[in-house]
């Protein structure tokens, strides 16, 4: 069987240096001089400088010849020497030389392609690959004229950094003025890059495969406290035992139905026998506001249910962290003042169980942003004590919710102790049948933006004008939803046989993908540090993170495969937008920027998937480097996660340097029948913080 990637230790104490070593080095300092003119003499008349031409450009500072540093690298020029002197004018001179080279092989090239009409297209392939080349080996010449700081693996960050989520700063984002709950938004313009790698906890364990992990966590994963974890909160916040190790979440206990006996409540409200129903009535995807710990979701998972959980950040307790860590889907998001990158028109349900959201402030506005996630004939369900008011000024709340939902087309479906329940209109004339004045207006057909991506939040009702205006009565029910009818394709500009074989594609890969992975996850390998060797297998893939999901193939496809995953499909903004065509599939994504932090925590995802996404990103030079996407992956996956890259093979050679950096463990895969491509896969270590 075999054996997996080499794995790091938990950590190395580094002594102080030793006598022995400095003698040695001065021992040695005369016998190192006279290699250096030996090998300065012989260079020249090598037949290697005849074989490899660049070797004339540059000085061969290898092992061999220089030796190594303490630190295992190769040691850097000592500055301030009349050799270090002699050595850089050397190396300008030579950098010099070969900039006019590859000058003149350019130059060559355009004037190849225009003198030659009948084959532009093949030489301006055969350019675009030479570019790309380039691009890449401008950069090598830039890192190798630092020195070695290429080469240098990355340092760990403090223990502060050990739940940091870049662009959430609550008392930074006071300090620049923000209130009224900005502080609580993400902002990222003022982030600085992070430059180190993060530790998990000291105690941290890797968590239990599903779905035993759905029900029980390990305490030191996440950061909560106890009175966090005995305080008052939404109904499936307080569904939790603790004890000294684990929380576990009562969900599926018998003692105690409260979810259940809830979800029953919400099916029967509607018009069904109960929760299993729900999808024979249209609903797949539910968007969960302030979801607690997730336990809602928990349970609707067994119904073939995908609920996204959304909150805002919080440093302590947070509720999407824990609902991560159980092996749910959720991410970091807020109603407050900028509409969430989702599209118009996404969600089958929408659920807010004493979020905390006060929909009759701000005009109503955070309803029409409801509205506007929410697909034609789906259900907005709410859970507030408001809804039961008795005093005069929470009746006159009530009173305002009750209005405006219904001049904004929802229809009032029943109301039932302290859960009310609308169903959102599937005929546009409705908004046009209002009386004059009632009601917010519709949104321009040129301000309807379909995939706002953090925008501010619009006081007009979106997603008219969409062609995806489809009511969920009239769509496919789960699984068959997955697999578009023509008209729908036909609003992305796609044909059948080309999403066909796109999904057929991806059943071949994701095929190939665990062939390669399955040795690897299953074989034996060193017990992790301090602890004693589990039982196989070794590592659980639940939560997956596509870094450039197009049309959301490698999600079917596991699915297909039987894999027991969810996957957060993420749509670059630098690419085409296929997010809507995700979200109609009954699958759930988000649009997001990759040159900023993903708004999640630390140690989220156990398998990371990114296909074709570094060509993308080479648009973003200037904004953005590979070793700050590279950084943020290894903030994103967990200790021992998986990352597969897909990509040209230049790119691929980059990747894998930089793999190095991070300290992951690394293999290139070439791919039969594409030689333009490899892939690219790694593993993450499971480092642990030294004890003082």
């Amino acid at each position: 069987m075999s054996r997996p990637l080499h794995r790091g230790v938990s950590g190395v104490r580094i002594p102080d240096g030793s006598h022995e070593l400095r003698d040695s080095q001065f021992k040695d300092k005369a016998e190192k001089e006279d290699l250096d003119r030996r090998a300065s003499s012989d260079h020249s008349h090598s037949p290697l400088a005849l074989r490899f031409p660049l070797r004339l450009f540059f000085a061969d500072y290898s092992q061999a010849k220089y030796g190594n540093s303490e630190n295992g690298f190769t040691d850097s020029f000592i500055a301030g020497t009349p050799r270090s002197r002699h050595k850089l004018t050397m190396l300008l001179l030579k950098s010099s030389l070969l900039f006019i080279v590859v000058l003149a092989l350019t130059g060559s090239f355009w004037w190849t392609i225009l003198i030659s009409s009948s084959s532009r297209g093949h030489i301006y392939h055969g350019y675009r690959r030479l570019q790309e080349k380039l691009v890449l080996d401008l950069l090598d010449i830039g890192e190798f004229s630092s020195g070695t700081s290429k080469f240098k693996e990355m340092e760990f960050c403090s223990q502060e950094f050990e739940n940091h989520v870049p662009c959430f700063n609550v008392s930074k984002n006071l300090g620049l003025g923000y209130s009224d709950g900005n502080e609580l938004q993400r902002q990222c313009e003022h982030e600085l890059r992070q430059n180190c790698l993060i530790l998990p906890p000291a105690k941290y364990k890797i968590p239990l495969r599903w779905p035993t992990g759905r029900d029980v966590i390990w305490v030191a994963n996440v950061k909560i406290t106890a009175q966090q974890v005995l305080s008052s909160g939404s109904l499936t916040k307080r569904m939790m035992m603790l004890d000294e190790e684990q929380i576990s979440f009562r969900s599926a206990s018998l003692m105690f139905d409260g979810v259940e006996d809830y979800s029953h409540q919400i099916a029967e409200m509607i018009g069904l026998r109960n929760e299993s129903n729900f999808i024979q009535a249209g609903v797949r995807t539910i968007l969960d506001i302030g979801c607690g710990y997730g336990s809602f979701g928990a349970h609707l998972f067994n119904s073939h249910l995908l609920t996204m959980c959304i909150a805002d950040y919080e440093p302590s307790g947070s509720q999407v962290q824990l609902t991560l860590e159980r092996g749910l889907p959720a991410m970091i998001a807020s109603f407050i003042s900028k509409q969430l990158p989702y599209p118009s028109l996404s969600f089958d349900m929408l659920h807010c169980a004493r979020c905390g959201i006060e929909w009759d402030q701000k005009d109503g506005i955070l309803l029409i942003e409801a509205d506007r996630l929410l697909k034609p004939g789906g259900y907005f369900v709410w859970t507030s004590p408001l809804s039961n008011a008795r005093s005069k000024e929470n009746q006159k709340r009530w009173k305002f919710v009750h209005d405006f939902t219904e001049n904004i087309c929802w229809e009032m479906l029943s109301q039932q102790d302290e859960t009310v329940i609308w169903k959102k209109t599937s005929k546009r004339n409705c908004y046009n049948s209002r009386n004059s004045g009632a009601g917010p207006p519709l949104c321009g057909k040129s301000y309807d933006v379909e995939s706002p991506y953090y925008r501010e939040l619009q006081n007009c009702i979106g997603g008219t004008h969409s062609s995806r205006w489809i009511s969920i009565d009239e769509r496919a029910t789960w699984p068959s939803r997955t697999n578009l009818n023509n008209k729908e394709l036909a609003a992305y500009g796609l044909q059948p046989e080309e999403f066909a074989e796109e999904s057929e594609s991806w059943r071949t890969v994701v095929r190939n993908y665990w062939s390669l992975l399955s040795p690897l996850i299953f074989s034996d390998h060193p017990k992790r540090p301090g602890e004693e060797d589990p039982s196989p297998p070794y590592n659980m893939v639940r939560n997956v993170l596509d870094m450039n999901a197009h049309f959301g193939g490698f999600n079917l496809a596991l699915l297909q495969a039987g894999k027991a995953v969810w996957v957060m499909n993420v749509v670059p903004t630098s690419g085409p937008n296929y997010l809507p065509l995700i979200q109609d599939r009954g699958f759930v994504g988000v649009l997001h920027d990759w040159c900023e932090a993903f708004p999640t925590y630390p140690r989220t995802y156990d398998l990371v998937h990114a296909a074709g996404l570094l060509s993308l990103q080479n648009s973003q030079l200037g904004r953005c480097t590979m070793l700050d996407l590279f950084t943020e992956i290894d903030r994103l996956l967990r200790p021992e996660g998986w990352i597969i890259i897909r990509d040209t093979v230049p790119l691929i050679e980059s990747a894998r340097a930089l793999a190095t950096r991070l300290k992951w463990d690394a293999r290139v895969v070439e791919l039969e029948s594409d030689n333009d491509h490899r892939l690219l896969i790694c593993q993450k270590p499971f480092f642990k913080r030294l004890s003082n």
